[in-house]
């Protein structure tokens, strides 16, 4: 019941952020390098500017664009980790208006970031690029800390898809079959909205991630 009653909010009652024309094709930057404009952190932790790059301070919080949720769009995240590994994640499709962590996780889709999740007793359903916990990668090409990453995310109506550095790793369309729920900490499953609200994970003390940029295109006119 709860599901529906987030679906039926964020589907009526919100009006996506409109991504300029000119945008259509190209891309458009979401963060200034200079400071949070734009954006709302909630729960633990907390993100900073740090010699122009948004920093991870620990968790687990939300970092979320707060001009409004988007749909049929691309989003272009650039990061990396401060170690060799470290955990967090891009969310999506997130139902509502985020104020604590984990209606995101349960609600929305977490694109993880994390090339080691063996490390932490978890599985190949948990490795960067997937959508956390649901898909398997198509192919591993997240790199260490602390090379810089690239991964792109495509939200075509109630297609996912989701490459790293230019490698296809998530192919996923609503009502594709996944796996049950294991670990407490792991989604709910069910669908998530074509429109949605978006934002960066902030994990824990031990997992530094930094983003260098956030940028967003529509998929209207390309």
């Amino acid at each position: 019941m709860f599901i529906r009653s987030l679906l039926g909010i964020s589907l009526m009652g919100l009006a996506a952020f409109a991504i300029p024309a000119q945008a259509a094709s190209d891309w458009l930057p979401l963060f200034n390098g200079k400071d949070l404009s734009g954006w709302k952190h909630v729960d633990k932790g907390s993100m900073s500017v740090e010699n122009g790059l948004i920093r991870t301070h620990g968790g687990m919080g939300l970092l979320y664009y707060a001009v409004g949720p988007v749909g049929n769009c691309q989003i272009r995240v650039v990061y990396k980790m401060r170690d060799h590994n470290d955990n967090s994640g891009v969310y999506v499709r997130i139902p509502v208006e985020p104020r604590e962590a984990w209606m995101p996780v349960n609600y929305g889709y977490e694109v993880q970031i994390d090339n080691d999740p063996e490390k932490g007793g978890e599985d190949e359903y948990h490795v960067t690029g997937t959508l956390y916990s649901l898909t398997k990668p198509l192919a591993r090409p997240g790199k260490p800390g602390p090379e810089w990453n690239t991964m792109e995310i495509t939200l075509d109506g109630p297609h996912t898809l989701v490459s790293v550095n230019g490698i296809k790793v998530t192919d996923y369309t609503e009502g594709d079959a996944v796996p049950p729920k294991k670990l407490s900490f792991e989604p709910d499953r069910g669908r998530r909205p074509i429109f949605g609200w978006f934002g960066l994970q902030n994990h824990s003390d031990n997992d530094i991630v930094f983003f260098k940029s956030v940028e967003i295109r529509s998929l209207a006119k390309q």
